[in-house]
């Protein structure tokens, strides 16, 4: 079943803590069981859409944190990529 691109075009335009909240409250209504199979599938695909929003927001907020660096007399000197590995 395709789902309609419309149907979750606004996705992009959430922030993180936003489209997280949503899809909380998209677990919890299937784990719970409290909708339809139709409404299932629905929300199972604009669930799918926020947590691909929320990964490619994690990982843009993750390229841009820098690490501090400090000079010889412990001042901070710059800057450089941190190093998540």
């Amino acid at each position: 079943m395709a789902v309609e691109p419309q149907q979750n075009e606004d996705v992009a335009a959430l922030s993180f803590e936003t489209a997280l909240a949503e899809l909380e409250k998209i677990v919890d209504q299937l784990e719970k069981g409290s909708v339809g199979l139709e409404d299932s599938i629905k929300i199972y695909a604009r669930g799918e859409a926020l947590k691909t929003h929320c990964s490619n927001l994690l990982a843009s907020a993750e390229q841009r944190i820098e690490k501090i660096t400090l000079g010889p007399d412990g001042r901070p000197s710059g800057a450089e990529p941190l190093d998540v590995e």
